[in-house]
């Protein structure tokens, strides 16, 4: 009885101490995006000494209040962000950059940096759905109720993203940035599975950036990065890979191998499939392989990464499942059990799960 009533005392102290994180759980988001914007990651990167950035230095290298930046470094310190540290006289303290703040640098293409999908989040066009969601969560199976994006911009986000180059762009930046910090782990799960493969088709491939790393580590393999007309208006020019405008919906140019990464979570079961069987008719009976990177949810592997780092994944997966909730009409994360069921519809005749020690894991389903 004892250890029941200290139990229910204990939720009760961690409860009052948790609700604040709803309360004002953006400062977390609105601080670090002011880090970014005024750029002061690069400014403690670029000083000229050793020393630490006095917070004088650091006003005048980014142009702000000290008053105001002092209080934003205060909250990003303690976040862990930023570290605060004496100067080597010991007459002042200073900031450093931390390997997590490094990761807010915009101007950063290292493969470690996700700052521009910060940036691309935090508009006021993707924020709005949010203050929506229970409007999609309370309407009836197949209801009325437009979800949460279309309610407030009167279209989805791709057909938005089409009338408004400015958020197109973003999104290409945010995948990009994405794709350079996964790709190459999933290139690491790869060696192997391309013997006989010589053409390989990034579906929904953006600015081509990830068909252009994929054929530097396999370049015996010609890319094709095929994306939708105005997405391929702005695609790159890179060695080895051709850009290629269409719509996955009505097909997909023929080639031995698919690549498609974080674009099936975005459409429900119907359209999930019927992209998937447009893949499965562009590549070969015998070596035709289509390679999805996504997320699979409860898929903790508990091998050599440890309970923590499983759990903080998991948490992201989640998370990724309500933007698709709030920014997507039908999409979902899927768990291993529904991407099993889109699999077998779309009729492939078999599949593997690899880990790659990501929130994203690699999906590889065989034509035959």
């Amino acid at each position: 009885m004892e250890d029941n009533k200290r139990k229910v005392l204990d939720e009760e102290a961690k409860a009052s101490l948790d609700i604040w994180k709803y309360v004002f759980g953006f400062a977390d988001i609105a601080a670090a995006k002011c880090a970014i914007d005024l750029k002061i990651p690069e400014a403690i990167e670029n000083h000229p000494s050793s020393q630490p950035v006095t917070l004088a230095e650091l006003s005048s290298a980014v142009s702000a209040s000290p008053s105001h930046l002092r209080r934003i470094m205060r909250f990003l310190v303690h976040q862990g962000i930023f570290k605060e540290i004496p100067t080597k006289d010991g007459l002042a303290t200073g900031y450093v950059n931390t390997p997590l703040s490094r990761r807010l640098m915009i101007t950063r293409r290292d493969g470690k940096s996700l700052a521009p999908f910060v940036l691309f989040e935090t508009t006021p066009e993707m924020l709005a759905p949010w203050l929506r969601l229970s409007s999609v969560v309370s309407s009836p199976v197949n209801g009325s109720t437009p979800p949460p994006f279309d309610a407030v911009h009167g279209k989805d986000v791709w057909s938005f993203a089409q009338d408004n180059p400015f958020l197109s762009d973003m999104i290409n930046e945010a995948m990009a940035c994405d794709a350079r910090r996964v790709v190459p782990r999933v290139a690491g799960a790869c060696h192997g599975l391309f013997d006989g493969v010589t053409t390989m088709v990034d579906v929904g491939g953006g600015t081509g950036e990830t068909m252009g790393m994929l054929v530097k580590e396999f370049p015996w393999i010609k890319g094709f990065n095929f994306d939708l007309p105005h997405v391929i208006e702005v695609a790159e020019v890179l060695d080895g890979v051709e850009n290629v405008e269409g719509d996955m919906f009505d097909s997909i140019p023929a080639c031995d191998a698919i690549f498609i990464k974080w674009v099936l979570h975005d459409w429900g079961d119907k359209d999930c499939i019927k992209i998937l069987k447009n893949c499965k008719e562009a590549v070969p009976p015998n070596i035709g392989k289509v390679l999805i990177v996504e997320s699979v949810i409860g898929e903790n592997k508990k091998t050599m990464i440890v309970d923590e780092r499983d759990e903080k994944l998991e948490h992201v997966r989640l998370m990724l499942d309500m933007v698709m909730m709030a920014h997507t009409s039908t999409g979902k994360e899927r768990t291993l059990k529904e991407w099993d069921f889109v699999l077998k519809e779309a009729g492939f005749a078999r599949y593997e799960v690899r880990d790659i020690d990501d929130v994203q894991s690699l999906i590889i389903a065989y034509r035959s």
